[in-house]
């Protein structure tokens, strides 16, 4: 393998690069991604595009973080539809700012999520961009036979259920875009607000997904009647449920799981953290819908999964539920209806 140090694109060419990004991981480059179901087997698909300026910013996002963030991204899709991650098919277009040591760094974050969530085979092709970075990604998953044939069908009263705090991406986001004002402003050293706040940076630079979920579910009898993921706030995903279920869906403002610190940052930042919750982006939890008979066991088996509301009848639509008792209908955006 020629030193990364030394290697360019030029020197490679696209075929040469490509071989050289695969040299010392588990994954065979140019491999046959073909798929096909076994009996009783349903294969689930889904896709993901990223572009740089508007998914991420290249001023403060590591890019391996980057790398990582991105696979989990599409992986997300599969775990909320109850599939295992079988292969993946990443695009990159590159950019001329961008030489051959970066896109290392952004596919080793890549390689480390697709080891981390089992994928089996995975392929890379380059493309030349003329406006900057961008990463699209299709990635292919099995749903059991147990899963297919045993899956509950939605009913009121089914318990929603979130796997980690939400919200934390979108303040985490908003502390970096803070940094880099103070950068163009001219500091020289970075803030100690950043560490003091490690955690909700964190969430939105590097979110981390439960592996092997699916597994995990069926394993404890647990299938989910309905699931999505929560990448463009819990509104979306909530409306997403309830036209996946066709039922209503009620969200408790206070059974909402926040990141320590988000109470105290939204009031620094002036956002509140519900509506951060409802409405920011890339927090990249699963919500999903789990039978009410199975609330003791589930909150034994998945403890630090929440429950935080449940399925209704249609009528009720899908509305966010505060303290008081008020029932809010929910909008997101996207939705005309």
């Amino acid at each position: 393998m020629v030193s990364m140090a030394e290697t360019t694109f030029s020197e490679l060419g696209r075929i040469g690069a490509i071989r050289n990004l695969f040299e010392g991981s588990p994954y065979k480059a140019f491999d046959d991604l073909s798929l096909a179901a076994q009996a009783g087997e349903q294969i689930l698909s889904c896709s993901k595009l990223l572009l740089e300026g508007i998914d991420f910013d290249l001023v403060y996002f590591p890019l391996k973080h980057l790398g990582y963030k991105s696979v989990v991204a599409v992986t997300g899709e599969l775990y909320a539809g109850m599939a295992s991650p079988e292969t993946l098919s990443v695009v990159l277009g590159v950019s001329a700012k961008l030489d051959y040591s970066q896109i290392s760094e952004l596919w080793q974050g890549m390689l480390a999520a697709c080891t981390e969530h089992g994928f089996k085979k995975i392929a890379l092709d380059l493309q030349p961009s003329q406006n900057g970075l961008s990463i699209s990604l299709s990635a292919c998953g099995r749903i059991s036979p147990e899963t297919v044939s045993n899956r509950p069908s939605p009913k009121t009263r089914d318990l929603v259920c979130v796997t980690g705090r939400l919200g934390a991406a979108y303040l985490g986001q908003m502390l970096l875009e803070k940094e880099k004002l103070r950068f163009d402003s001219g500091a020289s050293e970075r803030s100690e607000e950043l560490e003091k706040n490690k955690m909700l940076v964190a969430a939105y630079l590097k979110p981390e997904l439960p592996q092997n979920l699916p597994a995990r579910l069926q394993e404890a009898g647990m299938l989910p009647s309905a699931g999505c993921l929560v990448n463009r706030g819990l509104a979306d995903a909530a409306l997403r449920l309830g036209r996946q279920t066709g039922l209503g869906v009620k969200i408790y403002a206070e059974k909402i799981p926040f990141e320590g610190n988000s109470f105290a940052v939204g009031k620094e930042l002036d956002i509140d953290p519900v509506s951060a919750a409802m409405n920011g982006g890339d927090d990249l939890q699963l919500l999903f819908t789990i039978p009410i008979l199975q609330a003791e066991e589930f909150r034994k088996e998945f403890q630090t999964f929440d429950i935080i509301g449940h399925l209704a009848l249609s009528e009720a639509g899908t509305v966010l539920v505060l303290p008081t008792g008020v029932e809010m209908p929910l909008t997101a955006q996207g939705w005309s209806d």
